[in-house]
């Protein structure tokens, strides 16, 4: 695997560690009386338009349709109005600075990154606590005293601008870099000289969702999109493209290589130069699952795009390659995934032969030190098994503990490879790893004030609506008395073939020493099963994904971990979709509802961005009638009830969130606030300067959780924190 990419830790990313220190455990909370505080809340007046939408004869009200223009004066008057009396609101919590307080300390740790060997040089990054943005450093042995080599804290005065990737050159001696500016999506390229840490290239502007490969140390490759006619942050864009950046001359002499016709035309395209810069592998996808995959051979004078897989209607990519044999991860008729052989003279399906057969389990491999690591997730947990190049195994990796494990990744002839292992209730730690002996020692564990030995992680299996067997892993206090009157947040996703396996979190850990309760299911829509268990919450069967998050709900009531009164709902992006669909579709069943940049108009989330993409698993009002129908049963924008009595809402969005445009939140809180009967608040917080979540800095991040938590427990009931922390 050619190692390109140094894994930044981002502000509120937390490969942490486990303490030594012994904490005393605090008597359980005695819960208030679940009595909503008085709040007399008067919300800005959000101005109906008279917008009309016609889908297959249906006449669909589109009233707050002018909230979609970001650069309006109307629109940002509104925001500022919103958020004028979303925090008078919270700034009456009496404990919310307690939280934040709390939360500064036990964010306050060392963090690093595992090492990567580039040059010659030894880079990490580092987080001496709370920066707002971890800081690149170097040495040139493990002994050698480190030099900060790139300080993203000194890109912007209040730590907005971070980090996005960093890749080397073969020799080491040029950096590529991007960075983003207010969590936007579209980044800017830098190239260093990486010896005197000078800028040797004009900037690339306008790249977005794009990784960045070298060919050697001429040039490297880069995808994005034409810039978009409108504005930046919403507007539509649907044709990418990989272009080759050349060390020395000017963006505007890049050369096109995929994405210049409309044969070519795919959403997501991307390409990766293999280790001996021999091939380069291209990637092109029309939505977020499947995709073609192509090759060309950087040997040839005048080298030609040949196909590997010319369908979309599976996933495959190639992860390594010895001389011309290749070495492709796919699920083609094999939905947790396999390892395929083929040589490059011939390497459509037909030529392929298995080196590494399907397995029950989804694997999830990766390459270093001359061996495969195939990572399987057995019910959201990790094993490891190592085999050679001829698909036999070596081991089974003997892994810390049952959790999460990630890395394994490094060039051939590297012995030594890092791992990192977590979960709930263990602050992650980084391992070495030795691919001869199988033996790992332990690198890197932060000082970390929190004992794992004063928690329970437990994973249970419950029935969802349709007799499907679910997994969730449920964390608490060790002492917690199961009464029914423990805060409680229910954390979900379900969908785009990603899954939530254990990691731990700051924020949650301050949340349970609260005495709170986290809870997290493995929903139909991710990945924790495969292809099928991802396609049986995509499209015509989302609904299921949203059955088996209430039933979730349901369970944890039902066993008295929780009750209604003491329930909030958790989820970001298609999260924030799911928590949307359960409180309109049950709001009986929760006292509070989180949702964080969720997709919540269902019949216009496509017409945003890259947002189109996203078909595959929700399918689009276009497509048929009976589409557009089933999408208008759930969209959460279209199903608030007038008179209905919504749960206490606090919605979060990014003003700079040119992923899943601020709209979708600003339509859902202006129709709450218009139609909910009840006394409970509905309040909109909207960071300025701020996207979708990534490069988030810690000063922010603490002060959204901070907020999170206050109203989650203020909606409650509590007026004091559940547990005091000496």
């Amino acid at each position: 695997m050619k190692k390109t990419l140094i894994t930044v830790l981002a502000a509120g990313a937390l490969i942490s560690c486990g303490s030594s220190q012994q904490q005393q455990q605090p008597e359980p909370p005695v819960p208030p009386t679940p009595e909503t505080p008085s709040t007399a809340l008067e919300y800005p007046e959000t101005r109906k338009g008279n917008t009309v939408d016609t889908y297959f004869g249906t006449e669909v009200k589109d009233p707050y349709r002018w909230l979609e223009d970001d650069r309006s004066a109307e629109t940002e008057a509104w925001v500022k109005a919103q958020n004028e009396v979303t925090f008078d609101y919270l700034d009456q919590i009496p404990f919310r600075d307690e939280l934040k307080q709390r939360l500064t300390e036990l964010w306050n740790y060392e963090k690093l990154s595992a090492p990567n060997e580039e040059g010659g040089w030894i880079y990490f990054s580092k987080n001496d606590g709370l920066q707002n943005q971890s800081v690149i450093y170097r040495k040139k042995s493990e002994d050698a005293t480190p030099e900060v080599f790139l300080d993203p804290n000194k890109f912007s005065d209040d730590g907005t601008t971070s980090l996005a990737r960093m890749n080397f050159s073969e020799d080491g001696k040029k950096l590529a870099y991007s960075i983003s500016e207010g969590g936007s999506d579209w980044r800017k390229v830098i190239v260093i000289d990486t010896e005197t840490k000078e800028v040797t290239e004009d900037t690339l502007v306008n790249v977005k969702f794009s990784g960045l490969s070298w060919k050697g140390n001429e040039g490297f490759y880069y995808s994005s999109y034409d810039k978009p006619e409108g504005s930046e942050l919403s507007a539509k864009t649907d044709q990418h493209k990989l272009y080759y950046h050349e060390l020395g001359t000017p963006q505007s002499q890049d050369e096109v290589i995929f994405g210049a016709t409309p044969e070519q035309k795919h959403r997501y395209v991307g390409g990766n130069v293999s280790e001996d810069n021999r091939y380069l592998f291209i990637s092109a996808r029309s939505s977020t699952s499947g995709g073609k995959l192509f090759m060309m051979d950087l040997t040839e004078d005048n080298p030609t795009i040949d196909t590997i897989v010319g369908h979309e209607r599976n996933e495959s990519y190639v992860i390594d390659n010895r001389d011309s044999k290749l070495f492709i991860v796919t699920n083609m008729d094999a939905p947790n995934r396999k390892i395929i052989t083929v040589d490059a003279a011939n390497p459509t399906p037909e030529n392929w032969e298995d080196l590494i057969p399907e397995t029950e389990n989804v694997l999830s491999p990766s390459t270093g030190g001359g061996y495969i690591f195939a990572e399987y997730m057995q019910d959201a947990v990790s094993n490891v098994k190592q085999y050679d190049y001829e698909g036999q195994l070596v081991r089974e990796v003997d892994l810390p503990g049952i959790g999460t494990v990630g890395g394994f990744g490094g060039e051939k002839e590297e012995q030594d490879l890092y791992y990192h292992f977590t979960n709930y209730v263990t602050p992650g730690s980084i391992y070495k790893f030795n691919v001869e002996s199988g033996e790992s020692e332990l690198y890197n564990r932060p000082d970390v004030n929190f004992n794992p030995d004063n928690y329970i992680s437990e994973q249970v299996f419950y029935t969802s609506k349709d007799g499907t067997r679910i997994p969730m892993i449920i964390t608490y206090k060790k002492g917690t008395e199961l009464d029914g009157k423990n805060p409680t947040i229910l954390y979900g996703y379900g969908g785009f073939n990603v899954s939530l396996t254990p990691s731990f979190s700051i924020a949650n850990a301050v949340w349970m020493e609260q005495g709170g309760i986290y809870a997290v299911p493995n929903l139909r829509g991710g990945g924790e099963y495969g292809k099928d268990w991802h396609d049986a919450g995509t499209k015509m069967q989302k609904q299921n994904v949203f059955d088996d998050f209430i039933a979730a709900a349901e369970y944890l009531i039902e066993n008295d971990y929780t009750s209604r009164d003491y329930l909030a709902i958790r989820g970001g992006s298609n999260g924030g979709l799911l928590v949307g669909a359960a409180m309109t579709q049950r709001p009986d069943l929760m006292k509070v509802a989180l949702p964080a940049v969720g997709v919540l108009d269902m019949l216009r989330y496509h017409t945003f961005t890259a947002g189109a993409g996203w078909a595959y698993d929700y399918g689009t009002a276009e497509e048929s009638e009976a589409m557009f129908n089933y999408l208008k049963g759930y969209s959460p924008v279209h199903n608030v009830e007038s008179g209905e009595e919504y749960p206490a809402t606090l919605i979060t969005t990014g003003d700079h969130d040119d992923r899943v445009v601020p709209a979708h939140s600003f339509k859902f809180a202006a129709e709450l606030q218009d139609k909910h009967a009840g006394d409970e608040p509905v309040l909109i917080r909207i960071e300025t300067n701020a996207g979708h979540g990534a490069g988030t800095p810690v000063s922010k991040t603490i002060e959204q959780y901070a907020d999170i938590f206050g109203f989650t427990l203020y909606s409650m009931g509590y007026e004091s924190l559940p547990n005091d922390v000496e």
